[in-house]
């Protein structure tokens, strides 16, 4: 889904952050979407109905489902090499597979994603996380910081 909506989006001049299906009836399909700007309501609107479209002529999901379109919002999700690379300095929430060095979940300051090993300070110490390893990665959001955008469903 990402290979296929990615690049049409980023024609667009959005990103597409992250894809989620779930299986409940009828399925929900939902997408994350961001721009520099930030994203609004029409955003979400202009996405929903031009996904419907391309989802319409390429049918790449059996039967009905729902499209829900949505800004990533301030505690946004951390899913590819670049995002780790484009938010370094932010503290982050990461959920890993399995223990790893001591954790199974941790909170730090994202030091940057390099070759595929993703650096996090915890306590003064940095870790190593594989990029394979990291279940789930969000940013913190920061207490001061003002909403740029907020998280629309359609």
């Amino acid at each position: 889904m990402r290979d296929l909506l990615g690049p049409a989006l980023t024609k667009l001049g959005y990103e597409l952050v992250h894809v989620e299906y779930i299986t409940t009836r009828p399925p929900l399909l939902r997408l994350y979407v961001d721009a520099a700007a930030g994203i609004t309501l029409d955003d979400c609107e202009r996405v929903s109905q031009y996904v419907s479209g391309l989802l319409d002529v390429e049918d790449p999901l059996p039967g009905a489902y729902r499209l829900e379109v949505s800004s990533p919002g301030l505690d946004r999700p951390l899913v590819t090499a670049e995002h780790f690379r484009r938010f370094a300095g932010n503290e982050v929430r990461v959920q890993l597979h399995r223990m790893l060095q001591g954790y199974r979940r941790l909170r730090g300051r994202l030091c940057g994603e390099a070759d595929g090993i993703v650096q996090v300070e915890v306590d003064g110490e940095r870790l190593n996380l594989p990029l394979t390893e990291i279940k789930a990665a969000r940013l913190v959001p920061d207490a001061g910081a003002q909403t740029r955008s907020k998280g629309h469903g359609h």
